[in-house]
Order: C-alpha cells, then sequence, then structure tokens
C-alpha cells in the first residue's frame, strides 16, 4: 500500500473510531443521564431516545463499516501481522484481544438495536396509552442502561488495546 493510501486509511479509522465510540461515550456517559434526569416519565423522553437511536445507529453502523475495512487494510501491511488466524507474537495476541471485544461490543449493540430498542418503543406506546405494564417497561428500560453501560465499558477496552498494540 502507498504511503498516501496508508494515511488515508489511518485518517479514516481515526475518523469512524471518533464517532462510533465517541458517540458510545457521548450517549451513555451524558446524553442518557441528562435526558433521563430531565425528563423522567415523560412521553416526550422516549420519542426523542428513539429519534436520537434511530440517527446514531445509521451513523454509527456507518463508521463501524468504515473501521473494519480500514482496520483490516492496516493490519494486512503491519510488519507484525504474519498471517491469518496466527498469534505468536504479542501484538497478534494483542490484536485478537481487541477484535474479540469489538465482536461482543457489536453483538450488544445488535441487541440493543434489534432486541431492547423496538421492545422499549412498543412498552411506551402502549404506556402512554394506559395500556402498558409499568414493570415491563422499567426492565427494559433498566436492561437498555446496562448495555449502554456494558457496550461503552467495552469501547473502552477496545481503546486500551488499541493503545496497547501502537505501544509493542
Amino acid at each position: 500500500m502507498s504511503e498516501a493510501a496508508l494515511a488515508l486509511s489511518l485518517f479514516l479509522h481515526i475518523v469512524a473510531t471518533a464517532v462510533w465510540i465517541g458517540g458510545i461515550l457521548l450517549i451513555a456517559f451524558l446524553v442518557l443521564p441528562e435526558l433521563n434526569q430531565a425528563l423522567a416519565e415523560q412521553p416526550t423522553l422516549h420519542r426523542l431516545l428513539s429519534r436520537l437511536r434511530k440517527r446514531f445507529n445509521l451513523i454509527g453502523n456507518l463508521a463501524l463499516a468504515v473501521l473494519i475495512v480500514t482496520g483490516l487494510l492496516q493490519m494486512s501491511t503491519d510488519p507484525n501481522y504474519e498471517g491469518l488466524l496466527r498469534f505468536s507474537n504479542r501484538w497478534s495476541q494483542t490484536l485478537l484481544l481487541k477484535h474479540l471485544l469489538i465482536i461482543v461490543m457489536a453483538l450488544c449493540g445488535l441487541f440493543l438495536q434489534f432486541a431492547v430498542a423496538p421492545a422499549l418503543e412498543r412498552a411506551s406506546l402502549l404506556r402512554e396509552r394506559g395500556k402498558g405494564d409499568a414493570e415491563h417497561w422499567r426492565r427494559l428500560q433498566r436492561r437498555e442502561r446496562q448495555l449502554t453501560i456494558l457496550v461503552a465499558l467495552l469501547a473502552i477496552a477496545v481503546l486500551a488495546a488499541s493503545a496497547w498494540l501502537t505501544a509493542i
């Protein structure tokens, strides 16, 4: 890969990281706690969170796709890379750990995106119409918060693994 292509790949990787992980951390530690405190129990909260979730899912999924493509390109050009499924040095072992963290993070995100969020939206609509089970709704909210925090902590672990890879 040429120097210019590698520089472009690194740039896109950094931008996608800032968007994906930065967005996750911002939502988990700033947006959700503040919105939950300011709009607790109000129907507006659920509509707003749903809109934010849908918008971030689009941007976050695009950033994740860019991360995968640029990460694979960069991995293949690294002198520490010894080949597919070869983990004989610390760099490749750390990269494996990073990839496992990303996979768990993505699976948690998919579960949030395609299972918890739609269930929470349905429960919120039912509750707004006076037909929903408040306890079920609270359990879904709690699950959403727990998974969001887990994804954020995994994101921090991915950043730590990236720093370790750079140091090796």
